[in-house]
Order: structure tokens, then sequence, then C-alpha cells
């Protein structure tokens, strides 16, 4: 399973670009905005930092002015997935654009039928929210697993991103539920490297490294 990084923050993904463990980013208008800056400026550097898929939103509800911005964001950098929510104006424009050879990110998936929609509109990425559904009482894991049986059982052109990942916890289980790609939060990313058994480890091996006077 790849790792993409949740954010439009630069800081935060220059960091996670240099630990080597994303693939990809993805952002939306409400992390955009909390940039509170020029958001092709920051697409542009964002695409600088990460040589893979770099998810950025329309934010328009019809179709001729989902096409318009696709095209303009798609045209920043050849590494740009244009992401479109699951309405059926927005799968219009995903069949138009996978036409053109831009790929799609259908967002805000809450359900098996409207996965199926995307994937047979032709959207590349198809993104369930699985901690909005665990936030009103369903298993936003079983709705991943779901979605990937039935991508691989009807052998259909579509990878699954798990979005809205809340917590660590979050991460293996979509993982074993066979999700292609999970996007994290930057403060989820970091705590992935955190264990009480390592910390206590280093500082073991450390101090018994100093007892021994040993230098390398």
């Amino acid at each position: 399973m790849k790792l993409y990084l949740d954010t439009a923050n630069v800081d935060e993904i220059r960091q996670a670009a240099q630990w080597g463990v994303i693939s990809g980013v993805t952002t939306n208008p409400s992390l955009a905005a909390k940039e509170n800056q020029d958001f092709n400026t920051i697409l542009t550097s964002i695409c600088e930092l990460v040589d893979g898929p770099v998810s950025a939103e329309v934010i328009s509800l019809e179709y001729e002015e989902m096409l318009k911005e696709a095209r303009k964001l798609a045209g920043v950098h050849k590494n740009v997935v244009v992401k479109i929510p699951i309405v059926p104006e927005g799968m219009r424009a995903v069949k138009t654009l996978a036409a053109e050879g831009i790929k799609v990110n259908v967002t805000l998936v809450f359900s098996v039928n409207q996965a199926l929609l995307a994937a047979r509109a032709g959207a590349a990425y198809i993104s369930p929210f699985l901690g909005r559904l665990d936030d009103i009482g369903h298993n936003g894991v079983e709705l991943v697993r779901d979605i990937v049986d039935v991508i691989d059982l009807h052998d259909l052109d579509a990878e699954v991103i798990a979005a809205s990942i809340r917590h660590t916890e979050h991460v293996p289980a979509v993982a074993l539920a066979g999700s292609h790609i999970a996007t994290l939060p930057f403060k989820v990313l970091k705590q992935m490297f955190k264990h009480p058994l390592t910390d206590l480890g280093i500082e073991a091996f450390l101090n018994d490294w100093k007892k021994a006077d040993q230098s390398i």
C-alpha cells in the first residue's frame, strides 16, 4: 500500500518527502484555504517536491465549469490528478477528462454504489472517506474492503485511496483491507514512527555504548 500525504502545507510535504516514505499528495479546498496563498503557486511547489500523483480539487459543480477548472489544474504539472466529487455532473466530467488523458480522483465517496459509478465513469482513483463514516457510527474500514473487493472482482481500472484517516490504527486496517493507497495527515504520518519499545531500545543501546566507552 502506498502512502500519500493529505495536506497543502509545503513545509510538511518537504519534510515527508525527505523521509522517503510518501508516493503522492492529496489536497482539497479546505486544506488549501488554510495556507492563505495562491493555490497554483502551492500546487507547483508540491509537484516539484513529490515525484508522484498530486490531487487538486475543482470547486465548481457544473459540467462545463468543472472541465475548465480541471484542464487548468492539469496544465500546472504532468503529475496533477484532478479531484471531482461523486455527483452526476462530476461523472460526466470524469468521462470527458479520462478520454482526454487527464486522471481523476473521485472524492467524497461513502458507498460501494458511488465507487462503482466512479470506476465506470473512468476514474483513475476513488477516495472513500472512512473517518467521516466512523463519526456517524458506520465502519469505514469495511467500506474500503468492500470497494476493493468490487474493483478486483470486476477487474475495474481504478485505485482505491483510503481517505479521512484519523489515527494510526486506521493505517494497518486499510492496508489489510487491500487499499491501494492511504492518504494521511502529517501528524498521523509522524505518529507511525513512534513506539515506546523503540524509544526504550534506543536509550538502552546508547547507554550500553557509552558505558563501554566506544566510538565510531
